[in-house]
Parts: structure tokens; C-alpha cells; sequence
């Protein structure tokens, strides 16, 4: 049996076999607690054990390796079974005390030197085992500005304590319907739990409940409480509110009143309310009030840059740009960090201020308007429209007229998109967790640009888009990895490959 960082398993050749008969391998049951000592971690986070003299293998959640642990198997498949675990029976030696009391943070029982170095091995081993690349250079990881309470953008959960009181946090891990209250959330900022703390204490002062889509909605028509999500404006000091509900009555400008009163109006920026009948868990969708204030969050992002100690989030504030984030769209949730990626990827495009630059999946048009102030001309693609409106009016604002964004999808895109401009010099690319299709790899080899600079949140989907590129004529010349989400396994990474 061999087992890649991935999750992938599979069998070595003639493993598993003896003169001429199969050998059984032993597999637990689901629902069976067995235990493991756990061996790596895989990408995604879980720990990697082996299971019985065939080595069958198991992805525990809550593990690292070193632990030996008691884990119940949740789902089992022929090769491999995923399990989480129930009790740390002997501790690794590299195992610290968490500090967050909360989940979504399953990496605090690692020191953060060994969370950056299994992140950065993790990007190596998917470029060379699922890639098969050689030959680049794996540039040292951007370490995180802040370990902790570096998030912009929280959204939580409401639900039932064990006594039955109101509570708002996370849905504990692996898809259960509890809701974990939080005390002090290490991800927010102080202001942040404060904001958290006001908007609680007036849902229970008012009698609220919990949505729970497992029970029918309250006759009476008063809204129940979904989610609320909190965003702040790192550089600019500022929180939006959005309350999340079922359809219903509810006294928004209450709440706002109480969040006004605590915070001030120099901190908050605007309170929303968002009306949603989704079954799903999700913020997304429904329709949106703006309660008090505005309803977009302002921001300045700064592009990093690399000095003598290092990068420095504090990037060029000639370069910076001014933003207006509106409550559903997609924003990096680590601003510095964020600030230090986009300053790799400029780094990476080399622009000498002359080039055709594409930017697809462009999203609200953050990497194209940074990239825009050092190009000859950029061109944004962003399949959601509401996205390429924000894109079109943050380049107004920041007095940016070589940036030109449309809605449409790559795939479909890109040769009108040639016609219309001309061939690209440069390509970025930004595309979600699984990557890009071979079809749109093969609108950017037919585009033929002389670099292309991927950024990734996902190794594992960069290394198939990387060879595919490499075996129509392009070579990955350096990868640098960009540590986004500390005590998390999250991992972003931005990749340079020119044409040869």
C-alpha cells in the first residue's frame, strides 16, 4: 500500500499478494473504534496511520503525528477510512497546549516553525508526486504577520446550549449540527468578539431563537436566528454586522441601535440584515436590508513588498488601493497577508510597464488593479457579475484607467477576449479550490503568454494545471509558498512558469 500526502491510496505493485491468492486486508467497521498511531499528516490536515499487519490506510481528524489515539471510523472505503479522534492516548512529542477553545483551528497543537515547514514539504510533495516537476525552486514561506487574530471576516452560527440558551459560535467539526458557543473568538479582533458579544446579548434580551432546519419554523412569524457575520476594515479600523435569519419579523434597528451604542460610530460602518429560506448552511442568497450606515465596508489594501529582514506587510501606500467591500462579495480574510501574496505575484510578473496583462477569475479585481499601476494594460475576467461591478468601480475609484474588466467564463472567454485585445504577455490566474479545468489550461496555451503566474490555495490542484502547462512548452520556474491561515492547514502559494 502506498499513501501520498493528497488522501490518495492505493497499492504497490504485487502488494497484497502471495503465490497466486489474495491476501485479505483487515479493514474496521464504520462506527468501530479502533487504535492508531498516526504517522504524517495529509493535505487537508489530517493525520496519516495505518490500520492492521496490510497497512490499510486511515485519515484521522484531530490527530498529528506521534499521537496515539482512539478514533472512531466515520466512513470506510475499500482502500482507506476516515476516522476522527476520540482520545489522545499517548501525546506527541511535538504536541503543545491549545490556546483556542474553539474548533476551525486544528494546528494550534503545533508550534508554528513546524506548521510553516510541513506546509511548505506539503507544496513540494504534491508539485513532484502528482506533478511529477522537477527543476524549480521552492522559495521559503511567507510566515504569517499575526498567529492569531488575523481573520477579517468571521461568520458564525447560532444554536442551542445544553440548557437550552441562546448561544453564537461554530458548528463543531465533521458535520455536526451542535454549535460550539464562543467566549473569546482568537481569530477575531478584540473589537471584533465585542461586536459578537453585543449582537448575543440582544438576541437573548428579546426572546430569539436558533433556526434548525431539522424542526419546522415558529408559527408566530418571528424571524429565528441563522448567522451572523462580522467583517472589519484592517486598515481602516472599521466593522459591517449582517444579521443572518429565517423570513420573518425581527427589530434589525434594535440591534444596530445596541451595536451603535457599543461601538460607536467612528468603529461601525453599517448593520445588514439578511432574510434567507435556504435549507443549506450558508450566508449566501436572500435578500439584504441595509439596517444603519453603509452597506459596504471601506478598506485600503497595501501591496507588501521584500526588504533586507524580509517581507513587510507594510507595503507602498503610493500603490495602495481604496475599497469598498459590499457584504457578500469575496475578500481575502487575511488583509496582511493578503497584501504580502499579491506583492509575490506582482514580484512574479516581472512587469517592466509595457505588458498585455490578463487576470482571470479576477473576482472584485484586487491582483488586476494592483497589477495595473505597472502594466501597460490589464484585462479582468469574472464569471459573477455583481464581482466585475465592484472591479469596474474600485479602478474609478483609484483613478486606474488601463484596467478593464467583463463578466463571462474563461473557458468561453478567452478567444474572444484575444480578438478584441491582442495576445496576452502575462497571465494570472486566481481560480478556486479546484484549480482550473484542462479545457481553460488549454485556452492559456493557445494564448500563448510568456508567463504565467498561478495563485493557488490548493497544491494538490496546482500540480495538474503546472505539468499541463510544462508539457506544452512551459517551464515552473519557482514557487513560494504563503502561510494565509496560521494554526490552520490552509496554505496559499503563488507559482511563476515561463514559456521555454
Amino acid at each position: 500500500m502506498s499513501v501520498g500526502l493528497d488522501g490518495s491510496a492505493g497499492t504497490e505493485s504485487g502488494a497484497g499478494h502471495g503465490a497466486g491468492s489474495e491476501v485479505r486486508m483487515a479493514r474496521p467497521e464504520q462506527g468501530e473504534q479502533i487504535e492508531l498511531t498516526i504517522d504524517s499528516l495529509a493535505h487537508g490536515g489530517e493525520g496519516v496511520a495505518r490500520y492492521g499487519d496490510g497497512g490499510y490506510v486511515v485519515f484521522v481528524s484531530g490527530a498529528i503525528p506521534g499521537d496515539r489515539v482512539c478514533a472512531v471510523v466515520v466512513k470506510r472505503k475499500r482502500s482507506y477510512a476516515h476516522a476522527r479522534a476520540v482520545e489522545i492516548i499517548e501525546p506527541s512529542p511535538e504536541r503543545i497546549e491549545p490556546v483556542a477553545h474553539h474548533p476551525g483551528v486544528a494546528w494550534q497543537v503545533l508550534p508554528y516553525e513546524r506548521q510553516l515547514q510541513i506546509k511548505a514539504e506539503q507544496v513540494d510533495d504534491a508539485l513532484r508526486r502528482i506533478g511529477r516537476l522537477d527543476g524549480f525552486v521552492l522559495e521559503e514561506i511567507v510566515p504569517a504577520v499575526a498567529q492569531w487574530r488575523y481573520r477579517n471576516k468571521l461568520e458564525y452560527s447560532f444554536g442551542e446550549g445544553d440548557d437550552g440558551a441562546l448561544v453564537c459560535g461554530f458548528h463543531a467539526p465533521g458535520g455536526c449540527k451542535h454549535v460550539v458557543p464562543i467566549e473569546d473568538c482568537l481569530l477575531a479582533s478584540e473589537i471584533g468578539n465585542r461586536a459578537r458579544e453585543v449582537a448575543l446579548r440582544w438576541a437573548r434580551e428579546r426572546g430569539l431563537r436558533a433556526w434548525d432546519r431539522r424542526r419546522e419554523s415558529v408559527a408566530s412569524g418571528v424571524a429565528l436566528l441563522r448567522n451572523l457575520v462580522i467583517r472589519e476594515g484592517r486598515r481602516t479600523g472599521k466593522l459591517q454586522v449582517r444579521l443572518v435569519t429565517t423570513p420573518g419579523e425581527v427589530d434589525a434597528d434594535l440591534l444596530a441601535a445596541a451595536l451603535v451604542a457599543e461601538l460607536g460610530t467612528d468603529v461601525l460602518s453599517g448593520v445588514l440584515w439578511t432574510c434567507s429560506s435556504a435549507l443549506a448552511e450558508t450566508t449566501l442568497g436572500g435578500e439584504t436590508e441595509l439596517v444603519w450606515g453603509e452597506a459596504e465596508l471601506p478598506e485600503r489594501l497595501r501591496v507588501g513588498a521584500k526588504d533586507g529582514a524580509g517581507w513587510c506587510a507594510d507595503g507602498d501606500d503610493e500603490d495602495g488601493l481604496d475599497l469598498r467591500i459590499s457584504s457578500e462579495a469575496f475578500f481575502q480574510t487575511n488583509t496582511e497577508m493578503a497584501e504580502l501574496l499579491y506583492g509575490v505575484a506582482l514580484e512574479y510578473a516581472s512587469l517592466e510597464g509595457w505588458e498585455r496583462v490578463y487576470d482571470l477569475y479576477c473576482g472584485t479585481g484586487t491582483i488586476a488593479l494592483t497589477l495595473a499601476r505597472r502594466a501597460g494594460e490589464v484585462w479582468g475576467v469574472e464569471l459573477v457579475e455583481q464581482a466585475v461591478a465592484d472591479a469596474i468601480a474600485a479602478a474609478r475609484r483609484n483613478d486606474i484607467t488601463n484596467a478593464r474588466f467583463f463578466a463571462g467564463d474563461a473557458r468561453l472567454a478567452l478567444p474572444e477576449l484575444i480578438e478584441r485585445a491582442g495576445r496576452p504577455d502575462v497571465v494570472v490566474v486566481d481560480p478556486p479550490r479546484a484549480g482550473l479545468s484542462q479545457k481553460v489550461v488549454r485556452r492559456i496555451i493557445d494564448a500563448s503568454p510568456k508567463r504565467v503566474v498561478y495563485v493557488s490555495c490548493n497544491p494538490t490542484t496546482l500540480a495538474p494545471n503546472a505539468a499541463q502547462l510544462v508539457e506544452a512548452g512551459w517551464r515552473l520556474i519557482k514557487v513560494r509558498p504563503v502561510d494565509m491561515f496560521p494554526q490552520t492547514p490552509h496554505i496559499e502559494i503563488v507559482a511563476l512558469l515561463e514559456r521555454v
